[in-house]
């Protein structure tokens, strides 16, 4: 819903029922308090939030931290790391109304990866950008799923 300019402002009208407060303030408070839980939710359960520069292997960090034992399910890291996102922007018209559109070129924000230890699938990882429209990136890995369930079934 979020791809466009009006699917945006559908949504945003769903969630405040007006296009009173859209504009880009509102719309980078949403990155703020994303940030902020995340941040307190991994102090509070005590998971490392690391974040990581330009270059860095990021996939290298997680290994070290995967958790010993595979049948420990849940968040076991979260990197942070600057990409480009298609970020919207807000301008209104003479008549008020809100013209939005998508930031050219995308500016790079911070994206949060969690890094997930699944009983099924193994070590997965969920990539969610905390500016609306929340654009997300789901890995798996096809390889560690298969001997998952292989080694279920008693396969070497």
């Amino acid at each position: 819903m979020g791809g466009s300019g009006g699917g945006f402002r559908t949504w945003w009208r769903a969630l405040y029922g007006s296009d009173d407060q859209l504009d880009n303030t509102h719309l980078m408070r949403y990155s703020g308090r994303f940030s902020r839980r995340v941040h307190a939710y991994a102090t509070k359960e005590r998971i490392p939030v690391i974040h990581c520069q330009s270059g860095q292997r990021k996939h290298e960090i997680a290994e070290e931290l995967i958790p010993d034992s595979p049948n420990c399910p849940g968040v076991f890291c979260i990197l942070a790391g600057r990409a480009p996102a298609p970020l919207r922007d807000v301008r209104h018209a003479s008549n008020g109304q809100p013209h939005i559109s998508t930031k050219k070129p995308y500016p790079y924000v911070n994206h949060y990866a969690f890094h997930i230890m699944d009983p099924n699938w193994g070590h997965i990882i969920i990539r969610l950008c905390p500016h609306p429209p929340f654009p997300a990136q789901i890995i798996l890995n096809g390889h560690e799923y298969v001997a998952r369930k292989a080694q279920k079934q008693g396969l070497d």
